[in-house]
């Protein structure tokens, strides 16, 4: 390879370089900017529950079930398991 041909391809490589860190000097900056400011839309509002009221009825009345199921069958037993 002549010189010529090698210069360019290191030129190549050393403006892509540059052009990706300025990039991303950019985006950091914009997020610079932002730091500590939350919008509106990524807050939760109202009261959504993650279960549904179903679900939620479901659960505790196997968790009660059970518990007063366990109560009444140590009683039952004399009071040893």
């Amino acid at each position: 390879m002549s010189k010529k041909w090698r210069r360019y391809q290191f030129t190549q490589y050393q403006t892509t370089s540059r052009r990706l860190a300025e990039r991303k000097v950019e985006k950091f900056q914009k997020n610079i900017t932002k730091r500590g400011v939350v919008s509106e839309t990524s807050t939760k509002k109202g009261k959504d529950y993650p279960v549904g009221p179903v679900l939620l009825g479901f659960f505790v009345f196997v968790v009660i079930g059970s518990s007063l199921f366990q109560i009444i069958r140590t009683a039952a037993s004399g009071g040893f398991a």
